[in-house]
């Protein structure tokens, strides 16, 4: 921030003492001081300001400078196409008193009196104005300066609220993505998971039912084989116990028990084959073969248990998706919060832009009022750095283009 300052009479002892004292003031000092004393309609007042802000910009110090190393001075007069040259300038200074000592360094005083061949004793008693008026302005003009930092301030708090808005917001959106793409993925896993557990008992079925339509067939071949095994077994001790009547008995009926046709035990046979070629039939898809049942039913446990690892990642995805939910939310919520912070200070800064606009029209105002009481020079440059404040305020509210 530039420091409040009067332009207070310069200090010394004679004439030359007093070109150094106003050598020793910033760019702006100086400039303001010799266009006081010479006005001259002004004609070169906004060369003298290019001047000054050229040279601020190639002081370390900027604002607060006062005057130019050697090589900047070069610059300095490159940038302006000037034909003079430090060392004339120098000289020439020398010759009229105004310098009576070797100088490492260039002022702009000492350059725009040599440029405008200004008689430099009239210029450090040249009159300044009412210095109680030029403060008041001085602290107005000091005040919209102020006001002007607050607002761009501002407006780059309010900028940077926006941009983490904008990225809250983004991260809101990645959030709610990423839980959607789990969820989907979650439901893809659980169709997945069912579709192997239908497909295994597809492939387990027809295996099952030929299966037990066999085994039914075995058991009831065992039990009429048995059945008759019995009678035989029966028979034949009977045929050895008793008497021998009985024992004949006992004989006869053995062997007409094995002369006669099982039809029972046949049938049983007859539906045992049949059910065999059935389970055959049935495992046809499976390359048709009674031997491969058993690598056929290690397929159907295999799906099974591909089916059930199916079924565990989806639920583990289904709480991939749920956690997703709720970072996407909490990123949700976030970004509300950050474009609520952006809002209010967006209205921060356009509340700090309104008071910088009644700051520099109050400036204005004093400005005006003044001016025919204080020097052409000053009142000039004033209207200029307000006139420069107005840049930055927007076209709604009074500003102008940056020309």
């Amino acid at each position: 921030k530039k420091k409040k300052r009067k332009m207070a009479a310069l200090s010394g002892a004679n004439e030359s003492e007093k070109l150094a004292s106003l050598a020793s003031r910033p760019y702006a000092d100086q400039a303001k001081w010799f266009l006081n004393a010479n006005w001259n309609d002004g004609r070169e007042a906004e060369k003298v300001w290019s001047y000054v802000h050229y040279m601020q910009d190639l002081d370390d110090k900027k604002a607060e400078g006062n005057q130019l190393d050697e090589m900047q001075a070069h610059r300095f007069l490159e940038k302006f196409n000037e034909t003079l040259t430090v060392q004339s300038m120098r000289d020439r200074l020398r010759s009229t008193g105004a310098v009576t000592t070797s100088l490492r360094n260039v002022p702009l005083v000492h350059l725009l009196i040599f440029k405008y061949n200004a008689d430099w004793r009239h210029l450090v008693n040249a009159p300044q104005g009412n210095q109680q008026e030029i403060a008041k302005a001085q602290a107005l003009l000091d005040e919209v300066q102020a006001a002007f930092e607050e607002a761009d301030a501002s407006a780059q708090r309010a900028a940077a609220a926006l941009r983490e808005a904008q990225a809250q917001e983004a991260e809101a959106k990645r959030a709610e993505a990423a839980a959607k793409a789990r969820e989907a993925e979650a439901r893809e896993r659980e169709a997945e998971a069912i579709a192997r557990e239908d497909e295994a008992r597809v492939q387990e079925a027809p295996f099952k039912a030929a299966q037990e339509e066999v085994d039914n067939a075995l058991a009831e071949v065992k039990s009429q084989e048995d059945a008759r095994n019995a009678r035989t077994a029966e028979l034949q001790q009977k045929s050895t116990q008793g008497g021998v009547v009985q024992q004949n008995k006992a004989k006869n009926e053995l062997a007409q028990h094995l002369g006669e046709d099982p039809l029972p035990l046949r049938k049983a046979k007859i539906t045992l084959e049949a059910a065999l070629k059935r389970a055959e039939k049935a495992r046809a898809p499976f390359e048709a073969a009674l031997r491969q049942a058993e690598a056929a039913r290690a397929v159907a446990e295999q799906a099974a248990h591909e089916a059930s690892a199916a079924r565990d990642a989806a639920s583990n995805a289904a709480r991939q998706a749920e956690q997703a939910a709720h970072q996407a939310e909490a990123a949700a919520k976030r970004a509300a919060a950050a474009r609520e912070q952006s809002e209010e200070a967006k209205a921060e800064a356009e509340a700090a832009v309104e008071a910088a606009r009644q700051r520099l029209e109050e400036a204005e105002a004093y400005l005006e009022e003044v001016k025919a009481r204080i020097p052409h020079g000053t009142q000039w440059w004033m209207e200029r750095e307000l006139h420069e404040r107005r840049k930055f305020l927007p076209k709604s509210r009074g500003g102008i283009d940056k020309k």
